[in-house]
C-alpha cells in the first residue's frame, strides 16, 4: 500500500507523476534527454541501463518499464534484455554494452568514481566520452527514480500488458507526454 494517496489508479512512477504534474514535467524532460536525444548509444542501450540499473535497486515497476521499453527498441527483444539482466558477462551484447553495464553497476553500488579499471574496459571496448558520461548519468538518475518509487511504495500494475503498452507510448512519444 503506497505510503501516500494515489487516487488516480495508475501504478508506479506514472501515479506519482500524474499526482504531480509540477514535478513530472522536469523529470520527464529528464528521461527524455537521458533515453531518447540523439546520442552515440542507441535508446535502446540506455533504456537498458535503465532497467539493469532498477533490477540492481530491486526496483520491480522500473524494472519491468524499462525492460519493456528496451526489448522494444533493441534486435533481440525481451530474451536479450533479460539475459543481460540475469548477467551481463554472459548476455549476447557487444563488449562496449558489457563494459557500460559494469560502469552503470559501479555508479548503482556506490557513491564515489567509478573505477579506473571500469572506465579503461569501456573505452578498450570502443566507448567514448559521450557514452561513459552518459551512462553514468542515467545509472545516477535512475537511482533517483528508484528510490522516487520504491520510497513511496507505490504499486505495481495489476495488468501484465501494461508494460508493453506504455512501451509503445514511449517509443512512439516519449516521456512526459500523454497519448
Amino acid at each position: 500500500m503506497p505510503h501516500i494517496a494515489i487516487d488516480n489508479g495508475l501504478p508506479g512512477i506514472s501515479g506519482l507523476l500524474t499526482l504531480r504534474p509540477d514535478t513530472a514535467g522536469p523529470l520527464g524532460m529528464l528521461a527524455d534527454a537521458l533515453l531518447r536525444a540523439p546520442a552515440p548509444m542507441s535508446r535502446g542501450e540506455r533504456e537498458l541501463v535503465a532497467a539493469y540499473v532498477s533490477r540492481l535497486n530491486g526496483t520491480r515497476f522500473c524494472t519491468g518499464a524499462h525492460s519493456a521499453f528496451a526489448a522494444a527498441q533493441l534486435d533481440g527483444g525481451e530474451e536479450l534484455v533479460q539475459a543481460a539482466l540475469d548477467d551481463p558477462a554472459a548476455a549476447p551484447l557487444t563488449e562496449r554494452m558489457r563494459a557500460l553495464l559494469r560502469i552503470a553497476a559501479e555508479v548503482q553500488g556506490k557513491v564515489g568514481p567509478v573505477s579506473q579499471e571500469a572506465v579503461a574496459a569501456a573505452r578498450a571496448a570502443g566507448a567514448g566520452d559521450t557514452e561513459i558520461h552518459d551512462t553514468v548519468l542515467i545509472a545516477a538518475a535512475f537511482c533517483m527514480y528508484n528510490r522516487y518509487v520504491d520510497g513511496l511504495a507505490t504499486e505495481l500494475p495489476e495488468d501484465p500488458g501494461y508494460y508493453a503498452a506504455g512501451a509503445k507510448r514511449i517509443v512512439d512519444s516519449g516521456y512526459g507526454r500523454e497519448d
